[in-house]
């Protein structure tokens, strides 16, 4: 860092296990990766070729070598996983895998209908020969899993051979593990931390708001995705309480001087108070 601050939250430091920034690149030119890369290498554990966005970007091989150069894995979108299966080619994926050197997949069934036993072992195939990311949750706003569903499929894939399980939001944070409004779905997010360990879960979260919400409920060192590469550096400051949105929330408030402490309502007669 810059300088030096006292109090501020500890983070975990690459590589990591808990405290993972996962970002979603949705086409940048290798230009622009490189531009994002100046700032955001040191926050950012791994990148996320959005959906099937690999298939249409020119130079993609340079892409995925900026990333390598700068030490941050990347893996394709979980959508090009479902667009090689529905097509009867997941052999055809697994060459993919192999001939582009990822060392990251994605398996996902947010846009098909997939019988979640043959999900299990797509899983088990893959990590065989890579590290598996599996997605759990709907893209469809209209299919609301209930939570002890989202528990069984999260336990179920990490027993697979996932070394991470994602919950589903999409790129704009509005299904899933949300709301329409992007409002979040608090008692299924704790109903499922009742059961599956914080550190193998990333959470979608691409609003500020969201990602406001996850670091207040579990810390600085959340594991977020979807994060835009523009929006890296807020959100850690965001985890640091460097941003007005949890400033005061890592502080030690009995060690803050009474001058900066927000006053208490005095009662003084006269003062209208509301009533019990």
């Amino acid at each position: 860092m810059n300088y030096s601050l006292n109090n501020l939250p500890e983070r975990t430091s690459k590589p990591r296990e808990q405290g993972y920034t996962m970002v979603m690149d949705k086409g940048l030119s290798i230009r622009e990766v490189e531009n994002f890369l100046e700032v955001g290498a040191e926050y950012t554990d791994i990148v996320k070729l959005g959906w099937a966005t690999s298939y249409v970007v020119p130079n993609l091989r340079k892409k995925l070598d900026a990333y390598k150069e700068a030490g941050i894995p990347v893996y394709f979108g979980g959508t090009l996983f479902e667009a090689f299966i529905i097509r009867n080619q997941f052999d055809d994926y697994r060459r993919l895998l192999a001939d582009f050197g990822m060392e990251y997949a994605e398996v996902s069934d947010g846009s098909i209908d997939l019988k979640h036993d043959r999900k299990l072992e797509y899983i088990r195939t893959l990590a065989q020969d890579v590290k598996v990311l599996s997605e759990v949750g709907s893209k469809d706003a209209e299919k609301i899993i209930p939570p002890y569903k989202w528990i069984s499929q999260m336990k179920t894939e990490l027993e697979a051979g996932a070394i991470k399980v994602i919950g589903e939001a999409r790129e704009a944070g509005n299904v899933g593990l949300f709301r329409s409004t992007g409002e979040v779905r608090s008692g299924l997010v704790e109903e499922i931390l009742t059961q599956i360990p914080f550190e193998k879960i990333l959470w979608e979260a691409p609003q500020k708001a969201q990602q406001v919400w996850f670091i207040k409920l579990l810390g600085a060192n959340v594991n977020l995705g979807n994060i835009a590469p523009n929006e890296v550096v807020s959100l850690e400051t965001i985890r640091l309480g460097l941003r007005g949105d949890t400033f005061t929330h890592f502080l030690d408030m009995d060690s803050v001087e009474d001058d900066f402490k927000p006053e208490k309502p005095t009662g003084k007669p006269g003062t209208s108070m509301p009533r019990g």
